[in-house]
């Protein structure tokens, strides 16, 4: 029987000896971290700071440390130890390696060929730089340390405390070759801002300013601060820029402060200057600042490079904006037009500016967007604006290619062939089509999958009756409409499902998205109903001990399939039986509802609405916070429309059952950037469905709880309902509560770590007579009911992709009973998960 990874993780004895085996590697280097340290030489291992006497851990300082000890991990240098794993006077080259192990190369030569003792001896000198190339250890440098000490008097003076003092003490250990470093800093009294004055010799500025109402950061009575002065700057220069100044910058302004007060406060003195430096003739003049006004609009719709300087061959012109090509135009001037915020006789604005540049971005038709804007000869305020579009290609072909594991498929692998059509009917329409094929190895043999969908994203709104006038063109809507379908092949009951949606989507602003989803219909047909009690064994088995007692017969096996369908709604029949067997008979409805559920076909047609908040200014922000709200009705309009109903009394349209149900989710992320390089996230989810007309839930819609993003220390859809141990291969619910928190941090090279907690668990709330008491949320007291894991995990960081693997462990278990704290907190009972990217 061959054995997998997981199955060697799984036992514990190897895990004992692997990690006896890891403590005693980390107990020997740790007595020799400081192999590399030369005689006289000191290793950093700490930096302590003192503030006004107060010891503290300063996190805002670290970055005007120059000098800081090895990272760890866990309070172990991990980096430091590999690095002195090697050794810096092993040879460098072959010839030395062999001069210092004559024997071995001599044998690998003899054996083999020069070529390959070559190849030996690099083996052993690359491994001995791989250990090196890790982080040294960090010698105590007291130029830098001293330069530290500037850095942080620095610091403090930009914060208004220009009497601070900075002291700094070094402690050696010449036994143990350590040493640490406190910083002791004094702050003293703090200036304060007295008297402001402004003076504007502009005119032309002068009344641009006093008629912006604009409010100053610089305040009477408030700490002095540098970054209160830049803040200024900036809002100054945004006035202006926006306000037809085009050629504002924080050259023309100066603050002057009074230092020779001895009261601890100063007065502030603001000057904007009245001409700017303008170079004519190899010579700098000054010239007074003017509103400019843009007088002309050229977009160039196919510039390269290349083609600088060849003649223009078309041109057309819409709305005063000139439209050129080298070849044809291609592009529709009504849709483009859209994308340009400045046109002729208009004041120039820098917001209207970038607001360009990012619209003809997201129309995902340009590979550069470059917008430039020239004074025109012979004027001193008029401007021209050249847009220069570089297109894409307008077809592309793309190919994904994926591993998966999963406790549901044992190892996979998928593939996605797309086409991608550019600009396809003119007007910056992006039309892609694609092919999806997954092939894995399960539990129940091996299964495939295999779907295509086309999709075509509008950059505009696509709507009757000029409703899209109710969302401006600067929130760049788009619309997006997608046809697919997908068919599975052992995989569960071999679901085939066909989708179409129609989503309107909109930048509110930089950090709020707005998506409406209309006519979003999804249609499931289970195509191997047969299947569900071999891929569903548990409720299989419960129903033969159901059978033993209804026949009163200990070996009775029911057939498949037939024979234990035909039972279950026997049993569901028989009020006798119900009396005198009210446990059994309760454990068959349940049985029999959930067949129903899930072996029915549905319609699902969806209208929902959701908001996005998310703050982060780009990949590597590092601070920031994210809200997700989504609210969805299914079933409303076609419920209204059919009146028809199935024997179960489920509405139908077109005679398979409708999804009739409404669904809210509530996603919030928070990330705090720590010191080096460090992260703590946090992440809470809640969601609920609540159906009506006596619709059932669709599995495909219901909540479930585990798996490599949602509570690691469960699998996917082991958790749950409640504080039930049901023992099924899949559980689901209608309510769900999430939490999570994680702490990332740097150990070595690319590889990270990560300590995190999950809690949470899925309850039913839809008042199905079915539904047992342990799964039933019932308000605050089933709060109890929360199942915790928690557990470590690596990372290994591409850049383009995060690998992980994490480890999660059962905590608190809701559903034993006694003692539910660390009961199977075991590697024998952990749940290994291997995922793609963060969990959150």
């Amino acid at each position: 029987m061959k054995n997998t990874i997981f199955d060697i993780l799984s036992n514990a004895k190897v895990m004992k000896k692997l990690s006896f085996y890891l403590f005693i590697f980390l107990i020997l280097a740790a007595c020799n971290s400081t192999k590399h340290v030369k005689d006289g030489d000191f290793m950093l291992t700490d930096n302590y700071f003192f503030i006004d006497s107060t010891k503290t851990a300063a996190p805002k300082l670290q970055k005007y440390i120059l000098q800081k000890p090895n990272s760890r991990f866990l309070g172990v240098p991990f980096g430091l130890y590999f690095h002195n794993i090697g050794n810096h006077d092993k040879p460098k080259t072959p010839s030395e390696w062999a001069k210092e192990n004559p024997n071995s190369y001599n044998f690998v030569k003899k054996i083999f060929s020069e070529k390959q003792s070559i190849a030996y001896a690099n083996s052993f000198i690359n491994l001995n730089k791989w250990f090196l190339s890790y982080q040294e250890p960090q010698i105590i440098n007291p130029t830098k340390i001293n330069r530290t000490a500037n850095n942080l008097a620095a610091y403090y003076k930009t914060q208004g405390f220009f009497d601070s003092k900075i002291n700094y003490k070094i402690k050696r250990d010449s036994i143990s070759k350590k040493a640490a470093v406190s910083y002791f800093i004094n702050k003293g009294k703090p200036t304060t801002l007295d008297t402001i004055k402004i003076k504007i010799d502009s005119p032309v500025l002068d009344s641009i300013y006093k008629n912006s109402g604009i409010n100053s950061f610089l305040i009477s009575g408030d700490q002095y601060k540098d970054q209160t002065f830049r803040r200024e700057a900036a809002n100054i220069v945004k006035l202006y820029r926006n306000s037809g100044i085009v050629h504002f910058s924080e050259s023309a302004l100066g603050f002057y402060v009074d230092s020779t007060r001895t009261d601890y406060k100063t007065n502030v003195d603001f000057l904007i200057s009245s001409n700017r430096l303008k170079e004519e003739n190899g010579k700098y003049v000054e010239k007074p600042y003017r509103v400019h006004t843009i007088n002309e609009v050229n977009v160039y719709t196919d510039y390269t490079f290349a083609k600088k300087g060849d003649p223009i061959s078309d041109t057309i012109k819409y709305k005063g904006i000139n439209f050129f090509a080298h070849d044809k135009i291609k592009y529709n001037p009504k849709y483009l037009s859209q994308s340009i915020f400045l046109g002729p006789n208009m004041i120039y604005k820098d917001t209207l500016r970038n607001l360009t540049r990012s619209h003809l971005k997201s129309l995902k038709n340009f590979k550069s967007t470059n917008i430039n804007f020239s004074t025109i000869s012979g004027t001193e305020d008029q401007l021209r604006m050249d847009v220069f579009l570089s297109p894409l290609e307008k077809y592309t072909i793309g190919f994904e290619t994926e591993l998966t594991h999963s406790n549901i498929r044992n190892i996979g692998v998928s593939g996605k062939f797309s086409l991608s059509n550019r600009n396809t009917f003119r007007g910056a329409e992006l039309f892609k089509m694609s092919f999806l094929g997954t092939w894995f190895n399960s539990n129940n043999g091996p299964g495939w999958e295999i779907g295509a969908d086309a999709s075509l994203e509008i950059p505009r709104f696509v709507v009757p009756f000029g409703l899209s006038r109710l969302v401006p063109k600067r929130m760049s809507p788009r619309t997006i409409i997608s046809l697919g379908t997908s068919f599975q092949k052992n995989i569960g009951l071999d679901r085939q499902t066909f989708s179409f949606l129609t989503d309107f989507k909109w930048q509110y602003n930089s950090k709020r998205t707005i998506q409406l989803e209309v006519l979003n219909t999804q249609y499931i047909k289970n195509l191997n109903v047969d299947s569900f009690f071999s891929i569903y064994n548990s409720e299989y088995q419960n129903l033969n001990d159901i059978a033993k007692v209804y026949y009163n017969d200990p070996n009775r096996v029911l057939a498949l399939p037939d024979e234990a369908v035909s039972f279950m709604n026997t049993v569901f029949q028989d009020s006798s039986f119900q009396t005198s067997n009210p446990d059994e008979f309760s454990n068959n409805a349940n049985i029999l509802n959930r067949y129903n559920i899930i072996t029915s076909d549905f319609i699902i047609p969806t209208i929902a609405y959701s908001f996005t908040y998310n703050n982060q200014l780009d990949f590597k922000d590092s601070d920031f916070s994210f809200f997700r709200f989504r609210i969805a009705n299914s079933g409303n309009i076609m419920g209204i429309l059919s009146k028809n109903t199935n024997s179960n009394n489920k509405k139908t349209f077109l005679g398979i059952p409708l999804a009739q149900y409404f669904k809210t989710d509530i996603e919030y992320k928070k990330f705090w950037g720590l010191r080096n390089n460090s992260v703590f996230a946090i992440r809470t989810f809640l969601g609920a469905i609540i159906t009506y007309d006596n619709s059932d839930i669709p599995f495909v819609k219901s909540y479930f709880a585990g798996g490599s993003n949602d509570i690691r220390a469960w699998q996917t859809y082991e958790l749950g309902p409640g504080r039930s141990n049901t023992g099924l291969e899949f559980n689901v619910g209608s309510f769900k509560f999430l939490t999570s928190a994680e702490y990332r941090f740097d150990m070595f090279s690319r590889l990270k770590g990560a300590l995190f907690i999950d809690a949470g668990n899925i309850w039913d709330i839809s008042d199905s007579s079915f539904a047992e008491d342990g799964t039933r949320f019932t308000g605050l007291s089933s709060l109890k009911d929360i199942a915790i894991g928690s557990g470590f995990g690596a990372r290994l960081d591409f850049n383009f992709l995060i690998l992980r693997f994490d480890v999660g462990f059962k905590t608190y278990e809701p559903y034993l009973s006694g003692n539910k704290w660390f009961k199977n907190y075991n590697f024998s009972n952990a749940v290994y998960n291997i995922g793609i990217n963060y969990p959150f």
